[in-house]
């Protein structure tokens, strides 16, 4: 069965974007990137909100030349190779391959995707990550603290939802950011 991963990179008091939107404060070092590739490579499908796939989709049309960096070659190349799967009401077409649109997050639909999957899942965007952890469907959280405090923002995860969890993998990167990977625990 897979596990379905939600992996975020966040500030340390809790968001995944400023209160403006912005995120440039979480663009990984070489090291922290390499890291997060390494991670990815056991990714076989992706599920995300319109959002987060509009930020992700850049990835499909990535040059692969000499003039792109190793590791953004890499994670391109790795994020072509998934399937992606988009909840979204709202779009109606997509500019990647390998890639459906559902219109509602069916947690059933999850269930059978994990048991059926024959490698990882990610859940990414912090909206649709929260529904997926408040219907008890993520089985791990990867978190990266960056060393930097927004304020507020948009928050990395739910309100109103209590979780336990176990620490199973801690790393410490010179950048000063912090990985935390967590398992959730009935």
């Amino acid at each position: 069965m897979a596990k379905l991963i939600y992996s975020a990179i966040t500030s340390l008091d809790g968001y995944v974007a400023d209160e403006d939107g912005k995120f440039d404060w979480a663009t990984p070092d070489e090291e922290v990137f390499a890291f997060v590739n390494d991670l990815e490579r056991s990714v076989g499908t992706y599920l995300y909100g319109r959002r987060m796939y509009q930020t992700m989709v850049d990835w499909e049309t990535m040059r692969a030349d000499a003039d792109q960096a190793p590791l953004m070659r890499d994670f391109a190349e790795i994020w072509r190779a998934a399937d992606k799967v988009v909840y979204s009401r709202t779009l109606e077409t997509v500019s990647s391959a390998r890639t459906r649109i559902e219109l509602d997050f069916d947690p059933e639909a999850i269930r059978r995707m994990k048991a059926s999957a024959g490698a990882d899942i990610t859940v990414g965007g912090p909206e649709l990550a929260g529904h997926a952890i408040k219907d008890g469907l993520v089985d791990e959280l990867h978190l990266f603290l960056t060393p930097i405090l927004v304020g507020g923002g948009t928050a990395s995860l739910p309100d109103n939802v209590r979780v336990r969890l176990e620490l199973l993998d801690e790393r410490r990167f010179g950048n000063g950011v912090a990985f935390l990977r967590y398992r959730t625990r009935s």
